[in-house]
């Protein structure tokens, strides 16, 4: 499973950011690596690093899966952490409801 991450001008990026990040999505995603092809995670502060307010930092994710179109989630919240912890959650949830479907769909 490729990861990749971006972020807005307003949010410094770099290894450092990443590999705080990484780690929360692969344990997220764990039971679909099998599935998962890659991951982009789109991080932003959307009022700038010179303003400050609630839930202004967002993270997109977006995952490719085998057989199936992207999905993506999105949450916002007051750090990147809580963001991006927020976005795997819901991703996580969307991820099994498709893969759910689909398989009843299979023929038995």
């Amino acid at each position: 499973m490729q990861i990749l991450v971006n972020t807005g001008r307003h949010v410094g990026g770099g290894e450092a950011l990443e590999s705080r990040i990484r780690p929360t999505i692969e344990a997220a995603l764990a039971r679909f690596v099998d599935r998962v092809t890659r991951v982009e995670v789109h991080i932003d502060d959307e009022n700038s690093s010179a303003k400050a307010g609630d839930n202004d930092k967002r993270c997109t994710i977006e995952a490719r899966l085998a057989g199936l179109k992207p999905l993506s989630a999105t949450h916002q919240a007051p750090s990147i952490s809580l963001a991006v912890d927020g976005a795997a959650e819901k991703l996580e949830q969307a991820i099994g409801r498709a893969i759910g479907r689909l398989e009843e769909r299979r023929p038995r």
